[in-house]
């Protein structure tokens, strides 16, 4: 295949806790495709960890070993233990909705979700461990700061003046990872220095303020192609009654807002450049791919965010495999060429 066949696109990758398996499936079967070159990543959260994953497997072992490592990563946060949890639940492959109901109404994650509403993550002093440490402290960090293969940007939420940060190249550490997927409830803050004053801060999750932030990857060197993995659903059918699921909906609308800003200033600038308000050439034309599987999302629920069973991990990730398949047969021959997102629909 010669250089004029490749495809240049970069990735936004949202958060979305353990649902982020759906991305690792998006992307093993993007990597299966030697026609495209993935030039720049933007992740948050769970988004963060697959492109850490991704870009240092591909700095080691090409395509395949960003392949091997997401496999690494999901299977280590699959291993992550919580007792109390029905062993049927790993057993065999019910449908993920099913789990998702039938672990929302057991007691371990009745009581453990009273527990982290009631109670804040600096009650356990010296005890105080967070579960994601061991797994990305082990990513290798030459690689995943390296100048070359796709760039990567990572989101976290600078607590203090409640801003975006965005981490790049060097300043990516397992600090600023973790501060990334630091959902406040759950987690300590993270402290990190700041890489825009260079002064340490605490931070949170940067789902927050940028799921995942687009604007590293409008700079005029990157592809136009954006294409954005959505693992948070914008819509949903039904008003939601329960606690739980309230709770779980006000998580995904603050967890999209500031993806569909972005999404909205660059529907905008379509507009501007189509009329001729804007000269051809002023402001970069982005064209936006999304790939998700709402009906899935909507099925499930926060407690499959929370506590990655393994079963419905691999669920996830055939669903997100299935996603990127579909959308590559109908769609592939679109990218570098014209936008398939349809952002007039969602905010003309």
């Amino acid at each position: 295949m010669g250089k004029a066949d490749i495809k240049r696109i970069n990735l936004a990758l949202q958060g979305g806790g353990a649902h982020g398996a759906f991305t690792w499936g998006v992307l093993d079967r993007i990597l299966e495709d030697d026609g495209i070159e993935i030039a720049a990543i933007s992740g948050t959260s769970a988004g963060a960890l697959n492109g850490a994953a991704l870009k240092a497997g591909m700095m080691e072992g090409g395509a395949e070993g960003a392949r091997r490592n997401l496999d690494w990563l999901w299977g280590e946060i699959g291993a992550i233990e919580h007792p109390g949890l029905p062993e049927w639940l790993n057993a065999w492959l019910p449908d993920p909705s099913f789990v998702s109901q039938s672990l929302s109404m057991s007691l371990p994650y009745l009581l453990g979700d009273t527990l982290g509403r009631s109670l804040s993550p600096y009650v356990w002093g010296p005890l105080y461990r967070n579960p994601l440490e061991r797994i990305v402290s082990r990513f290798t960090f030459d690689k995943v700061c390296s100048e070359a293969g796709p760039e990567l940007h990572i989101c976290a939420t600078n607590v203090r003046d409640g801003k975006v940060r965005v981490f790049s190249r060097d300043r990516i550490t397992t600090q600023a990872i973790m501060a990334s997927a630091c959902l406040p409830t759950l987690f300590q803050a993270v402290e990190v220095e700041d890489p825009e004053t260079g002064v340490s801060e605490a931070f949170w999750d940067g789902g927050y303020t940028g799921n995942p932030a687009l604007f590293p990857l409008f700079a005029r060197h990157l592809p136009d192609d954006i294409m954005v993995i959505n693992i948070n659903p914008i819509v949903r059918d039904h008003v939601p009654v329960t606690a739980t699921e309230i709770q779980n909906r006000i998580n995904e609308i603050s967890f999209n807002s500031s993806l569909l800003r972005e999404l909205r200033a660059i529907e905008f600038v379509q507009r501007l450049l189509g009329q001729g308000t804007l000269p051809e050439g002023a402001m970069k034309k982005v064209l936006v791919h999304m790939i998700a599987d709402d009906e899935l999302m909507n099925a499930l629920s926060v407690a499959t965010k929370s506590i990655p069973i393994p079963s419905v991990l691999a669920q996830l990730k055939a669903a997100g495999r299935r996603a990127a398949g579909s959308f590559l047969k109908d769609h592939r021959k679109d990218l570098n060429i014209r936008q398939t997102a349809d952002l007039r629909a969602k905010f003309g």
